[in-house]
């Protein structure tokens, strides 16, 4: 007796009905004070756009804390689904600093999760800011990854918007962590 194999299945996408919410991506009004524009691409491993992936940016406030609106609801959370081009973009406000487990101050950064096709297990990886040079070099997490990789994680001011490219396989893929 012989057995055919079963052949392999993703989950998803299934993004487009029950996860993106109005304004999602703008974690900040466009404009306000202290406003940034985050722009990049997911690319995957031959550099094609991911057209259907879903991010979700969780950040802390200026203090470097995590904080709730008075209903319980999280603030510095936002959500994005790619375009045809494999294009997201958030408004935010630039985090401060935060303490890791162990109280050592982290650099300013996001924390960006990515939902695609293809996907059992979402990604998570880090956006770093590029005018963060001594925080950047002194963060415990960035030291963590070997130093040709650590680009991958450094947005890049592209005439005043951060470019934050994600690359799922490949060459220059972004480097994400497992949690």
């Amino acid at each position: 007796m012989s057995a055919s194999i079963t052949p392999s299945q993703t989950v998803g996408p299934f993004f487009g009905v029950g996860l993106p919410f109005e304004k999602g991506e703008q974690m900040a009004p466009a404009g306000s004070a202290g406003s940034i524009r985050i722009e990049g691409q997911v690319l995957d491993g031959h550099g094609d756009p991911v057209p259907d992936a879903l991010l979700e940016v969780w950040q802390p406030d200026a203090r470097g804390q995590y904080p709730t609106a008075a209903n319980g609801e999280p603030i510095g959370f936002g959500r994005c689904r790619t375009d045809a081009e494999g294009a997201f973009n958030f408004v935010t406000l630039k985090p401060g600093p935060s303490r890791a487990p162990d109280g050592r101050l982290q650099a300013p950064h996001l924390n960006v999760t990515v939902f695609a096709r293809g996907l059992l297990r979402h990604l998570v990886t880090r956006m770093y800011f590029p005018d963060e040079a001594a925080a950047n070099i002194a963060d415990p997490v960035l030291n963590l990854v070997e130093p040709d990789r650590r680009p991958t994680l450094l947005a890049r001011d592209d005439g005043g918007v951060l470019r934050f490219d994600i690359h799922l396989q490949g060459e220059r893929e972004t480097v994400f962590f497992v949690i």
